[in-house]
């Protein structure tokens, strides 16, 4: 006598199908942001979204392993690599603000360095034309504003990108020691549960 009913079957997921390429996505926008950021000669705003899309995308698709306090186990390895993508991404976002906002970036020695790298590009812009100075002044006067702004965006930008491993590697000690601490908080609570399972 056979069953006539409708026969479900489990199809087996595979471990490819579970590792999305998440990893090698997260991957390759990272150096895309790091390659087109460092290329424009200063941090712009789009680095900001940028990093903090990916940050979002991080975060959305990121699979820690079970807890174990072994400092050899695949999950401290995979908490090091979440901690340290999470810094590097916080410290993409932060880079314009960090060249822009003296409050965020406290560095009175250096930025007035660059300011003094601007007057120097300024007077720069006005030797290169010579005598066209007397026939347009507005429009030297534009170029002479055009080349310090970019000589100080580039200065800033450069003392920037030396800081941002401290800001990065900072974000990451902070997220990876909360991230083990939930983790561990999680755990013990999901064994006490089972420890105190109904005795039939």
């Amino acid at each position: 006598m056979s069953d006539s009913g409708p026969r479900v079957t489990t199809r087996p997921v595979s471990a490819a199908a579970e590792a999305v390429p998440a990893p090698g996505v997260i991957g390759i926008g990272l150096a895309a942001v790091l390659t087109f950021a460092l290329a424009q000669g200063s941090w712009q705003w789009f680095a900001t979204f940028i990093g903090v899309t990916l940050l979002a995308v991080l975060l959305a698709f990121q699979r820690r392993a079970e807890w174990t306090p072994d400092i050899r186990s695949p999950y401290l390895r995979g908490l090091v690599a979440y901690s340290l993508v999470v810094g590097l991404c916080v410290a993409v976002a932060l880079a314009p603000l960090l060249q822009r906002r003296a409050w965020l970036f406290p560095m009175p020695g250096t930025r007035g360095d660059c300011v003094l790298a601007g007057r120097y590009a300024a007077l720069q812009a006005e030797a290169a034309v010579g005598n066209l100075a007397s026939g347009d002044g507005a429009a030297v006067a534009f170029a002479q504003q055009d080349q310090a702004r970019k000589a100080v965006a580039e200065c800033l930008a450069a003392t920037t990108t030396l800081w941002l491993p401290v800001y990065g590697v900072g974000v990451a000690v902070l997220v990876g020691a909360c991230a083990w601490f939930r983790d561990r908080a999680r755990a013990r609570a999901r064994s006490g549960s089972a420890g105190q399972g109904p005795v039939g």
